[in-house]
């Protein structure tokens, strides 16, 4: 034999030996236990030899011999670490499979689990269906998406209310904390001075009761009718058996007009000079650009801070009561040629509403023009403002001796309380009146911050400090964003966006009613109020004469039960009560 081949034949000796191993010691935990059966039943080996000569217990090998079946196909198959069965899913497989024969998504199936005995995430539904051999469904629209009422759609229309109580669960039961708050700010007067259109089966208070819910609800804007359409305290709160769908709101939407707007707003602004929530005297001024995701619009192009750039959006102008720290007005029907005049047109509009004119108007200097300056000097309003840094005005301010800056000290703590001043008499370009300016440095900014005012009478330190708190107004802005989704312009409700925004400034004044009634919560974010008070679950029972909240039991519950919750009418009940009460 050539001595190539020879050592052809050794080698494959070797490797027979070293693969060999893989079945004379396995590693793995199934192919152990199958060797050692082989082992056993075909080789003939003893339980006692088996078991030595893979590692296992005499014990355990017996057990394995007693226990192998050839019929279980699970038996030689590698299991994952941790429990074998898990309680929970087994106690929900019932309903999980009744509600997938209703038609419904896992994410619904884990919706309508929440607040029953057998909750169970999104991953354990899924894992159940998948089990039982049920694949995912195709995706739907929008408009077939919902807890499976297609097949037996409630009716939009007025509630009938019941000979007999009846008790049903709700997962926003917490909204009702908010009609004593829509009560005392008297819904039914707003929208009767607006005359807002209706229907018999719909009528306008209930229609606008309906967005305000969903405004209000704290929930992302997507598909946001669909999720929640069948709760029926949803549908109590605007007076409803079920709410529209997000089609029918959307149309009454678009058939509001600033008219309508304007009066809902006029009706806030009385109310809540009546109720504390306004003082009325001065006010922050603001516009914000709401940006639009998409092509092809008939919008202009205004500055979005947000995205730091000019693109599509509606620019939209917002008026913040400076002492209450309360939104009063919005406006989204502004223009680049009406810009200017936008300060003017709400004094206006205030007038008309309170009869009263404001004491101090604030904002920057991108909110008007000079000639705009100019017509509220004329008219005897004064207001508080910035200048612009031009080079020229900050060169000569440098160029100033020492002696020539004041020393002040603000109402504030840091370094940044005793900035210096230089005070100046100054005409800008479009207002032919000698303006009071203000110069500061020491505020933490490369040049002095100028400040311009038609107030010559009070005190260099007091305007610093009423215009630093024109801040107020951004974060303002900013939980309305936050909470009321201000800037979601792309929505299952193609809202009108002025009324969206009429309805963000009714629904923070209703967050802030609420909140004044719960201790240590009057300066809370409504982001916060929704997620430790209106977002509790319940009940809700339905009586003839009454309606009854039961608010589940959270850790903040006590807070809910100290601040004395009425017993209130609701008008739009037909006077019946609603009473609140605690599981």
């Amino acid at each position: 034999m050539s001595s190539a081949r020879r050592t052809s034949r050794e080698g494959r000796g070797e490797r027979r030996r070293a693969l060999a191993g893989f079945f004379t010691s396995p590693e793995g935990v199934a192919q152990r236990r199958y060797e050692a059966l082989r082992a056993y039943f075909v080789e003939g080996a003893s339980a006692a030899q088996a078991a030595k000569r893979f590692g296992y217990a005499p014990a355990t090998m017996v057990a394995l011999v007693r226990d192998f079946r050839p019929e279980q196909d699970e038996f030689f198959r590698e299991r994952r670490p941790g429990p074998r069965v898990a309680p929970a899913k087994q106690a929900a497989r019932e309903r999980v499979l009744a509600l997938r024969a209703q038609g419904r998504s896992v994410t619904e199936i884990a919706a309508a689990l929440a607040d029953s005995s057998t909750p169970l995430n999104r991953t354990g539904v899924w894992e159940l269906l998948r089990e039982e051999g049920i694949e995912r469904l195709a995706p739907r629209p929008p408009s077939e998406r919902g807890l499976a009422l297609r097949d037996h759609p409630p009716r939009v229309r007025v509630m009938r209310w019941p000979e007999r109580p009846f008790r049903e669960r709700s997962s926003h039961v917490g909204l009702m904390l908010l009609l004593p708050a829509l009560v005392a700010l008297d819904v039914p007067a707003a929208v009767k001075h607006a005359r807002l259109p209706g229907t018999r089966e719909v009528p306008a208070i209930s229609s606008l009761l309906a967005l305000l819910a969903l405004k209000a609800a704290g929930r992302r804007r997507v598909s946001h009718v669909d999720d929640v359409c069948s709760d029926v305290a949803l549908a109590a709160f605007a007076g409803l058996e079920t709410l529209p769908k997000a089609s029918s709101l959307g149309s009454y939407s678009w058939r509001l007009e600033r008219s309508h707007s304007e009066a809902l707003q006029a009706a806030l602004q009385s109310a809540m000079l009546a109720t504390g929530q306004a003082q009325g005297k001065d006010f922050d001024l603001d516009f914000h650009a709401i940006m639009h995701f998409g092509a092809d619009v008939a919008l202009e192009k205004h500055y979005v801070p947000r995205r730091s750039q000019r693109t599509e959006s509606v620019l939209t102008f917002f008026v913040h009561d400076g002492a209450a720290h309360n939104l009063v007005y919005s406006n989204a029907a502004c223009t680049k040629a009406d810009q200017a005049g936008q300060v003017l047109a709400f004094v206006e509009r205030w007038q008309a509403a309170t009869g009263h004119t404001p004491e101090l108007l604030v904002f920057d200097s991108k909110v008007t023009t000079g000639a705009g300056l100019a017509e509220l000097d004329a008219a005897g309003l004064r207001f508080l403002t910035l200048r612009a840094r031009k080079p020229t005005i900050t060169a000569e301010l440098e160029a100033l001796p020492d002696s020539a800056w004041i020393t002040v000290t603000l109402d504030r703590k840091g370094r940044h309380a005793h900035p210096q001043i230089h005070e100046d008499q100054v005409q800008v370009r479009g207002c032919p009146t000698p303006l009071r300016q203000i110069a500061v440095r020491g505020l933490g900014h490369e040049h002095p911050t100028l400040i311009l005012t038609n107030d010559h009478d009070r005190k260099p330190a007091k305007l610093i400090d009423r215009y630093a708190a024109r801040m107020t107004i951004e974060q303002r802005l900013a939980e309305a964003i936050r909470s009321f989704h201000l800037d979601s312009l792309s929505s299952a409700v193609a809202l009108n966006v002025d009324l969206d925004c009429t309805l963000t400034v009714w629904a923070a004044a209703a967050y802030d009613h609420l909140r004044r009634q719960l201790t240590g919560y009057h300066t809370a974010t409504p982001d916060t109020i929704w997620r430790r008070f209106l977002s509790t679950t319940g009940h809700i029972t339905i009586a003839p004469n009454e309606v009854i909240a039961e608010l589940d039991s959270r850790t903040y519950s006590p807070v809910m039960r100290t601040a004395k919750l009425p017993t209130i009418e609701i008008p739009w009940w037909d006077g019946r009560r609603l009473r609140f009460q605690f599981r």
